[in-house]
């Protein structure tokens, strides 16, 4: 039996575990929207995969609403699947003990406060979704209190912030049927990750297609590794 299409769209998606994202979704048969902050790069990249390119900064309200009114006259006024990728990794070598506030405050704008305003502006589209919608905001190993180090102090309170945020985004739409989730993809072979990590990026993206596609609608409010439950 032929899975139903679904209309998706994926933030920060020209390149790494975003782009690998749509590519798996695109030969599962779903309606892919790509979005970028930088368009020549976003085009390129939709181009590529044969999907929809949407103009977006997450670091900025202004381009979030607009990319919100572009979609609406484009796409229409639904959406199955929010898939909050985009992210940044401003501080690999940064300690807490003197970290530059502003490295904190980009990490928090972009991986925490961004998903916030993508998820605000989009929610009317998610609410119009027939079998009930889903949002999955990619975090990180280094979002996770229980094992967490002093490495990248901005990025992973700004993971352990997004992961706050899925909890408070699962409460609030549970009675909307918009089921939300935190994927951790693991250490990938991405431009962010470096060439020395553990995982393909095919690997790194197998647990977000699985929580767009497979996963039961009924599972909220969960940190989620390699298909399965993990500790915040």
């Amino acid at each position: 039996m032929n899975t139903p299409q679904k209309k998706v769209l994926i933030t920060g998606a020209n390149r790494g575990i975003g782009y690998e994202t749509a590519k798996k979704l695109k030969e599962l048969g779903h309606f892919i929207i790509l979005s970028a902050r930088n368009s020549q790069k976003g085009l390129a990249a939709a181009s590529d995969l044969g999907v929809e390119f949407l103009l977006m900064d997450v670091a900025s309200e202004t381009s979030i609403a607009s990319a919100a009114t572009e979609y609406k006259q484009r796409f229409g006024d639904s959406l199955d699947i929010l898939i909050n990728n985009a992210g940044i990794f401003p501080d690999k070598e940064e300690s807490i003990l003197n970290i530059q506030p502003e490295l904190i405050n980009q990490a928090l704008r972009t991986n925490t406060i961004g998903p916030i305003l993508v998820t605000q502006n989009f929610l009317p589209f998610l609410e119009n979704s027939n079998d009930g919608a889903r949002v999955i905001n990619l975090s990180s190993k280094l979002g996770q209190l229980t094992s967490m180090s002093d490495t990248a102090p901005a990025y992973s309170i700004s993971k352990t912030a997004l992961n706050a945020l899925t909890r408070q985004q699962s409460a609030a739409l549970t009675d909307k049927r918009i089921s939300v989730n935190a994927a951790s993809p693991g250490w990938v072979r991405t431009d962010m990750g470096g060439e020395n990590a553990d995982l393909s990026v095919q690997e790194g993206a197998d647990t977000i297609v699985w929580l767009a596609t497979e996963a039961p609608q009924s599972l909220t409010g969960q940190f989620i590794r390699d298909r399965k439950k993990i500790d915040w």
